[in-house]
């Protein structure tokens, strides 16, 4: 019986171990990026936006076969993590892809209608740290905020929790400390991911 019970364990770790996390990226392009073809997208991402090799998710949707980018969304950092933290991100050119990259870490951090008036869907592709006080979630629901407004389709790529899903820690956020940086009523540590 013993035996039964240390093989079914060792069996059980070993499945485990060999499992491996598909970020939301590769699962889109396994599905050969269904729900885009034909559409053109825009981007929200910084450098942790990237598959299980370390390549960008920018350079992934800019070669994906039927799917036209055509807009990056910067936020905190900017869209190749070039920016110090806090400094205003400027608009420009992606020099690896010739896509503009529009700021929403500066004059605004709500895309504005302008902005998104070329794009059929917006793409949220950041690795989060299952914290309240990343400026990443609170850019991404301001990006859902414009996207309902506009009737614009709005698409996360999901990525684990590095914390893990089990530990929800920390008061709610008191309505006179809404901020950038508090700007859900969620624990400090809320055990979820973006999606």
């Amino acid at each position: 019986m013993k035996r039964n019970i240390l093989a079914a364990a060792i069996a059980a770790c070993t499945l485990v171990a060999s499992a491996q996390v598909k970020p939301g990226i590769e699962v889109l392009r396994d599905n050969n990026f269904e729900g885009l073809r034909g559409k053109r997208v825009g981007l929200i991402t910084n450098p942790s936006g990237v598959d299980n090799k370390l390549t960008s998710t920018i350079d992934i949707l800019a070669a994906a076969p039927g799917v036209e980018l055509v807009g990056l969304y910067a936020p905190e950092h900017g869209v190749r993590g070039d920016v110090h933290a806090g400094d205003k991100v400027d608009n420009m050119v992606d020099p690896a892809t010739g896509v503009p990259v529009h700021s929403i870490y500066g004059k605004s951090r709500k895309p504005t209608p302008e902005m998104l008036k070329d794009v059929d869907v917006l793409i949220y592709d950041i690795q989060d740290n299952g914290c309240r006080s990343f400026t990443f979630i609170s850019t991404m629901g301001l990006a859902m905020e414009a996207c309902a407004e506009l009737g614009k389709e709005f698409m996360v790529l999901d990525r684990p929790n590095p914390v893990g899903g089990n530990k929800i820690e920390g008061n709610l956020v008191e309505d006179s400390c809404v901020s950038f940086v508090s700007q859900f009523p969620i624990p400090y540590l809320y055990g979820l991911t973006p999606g």
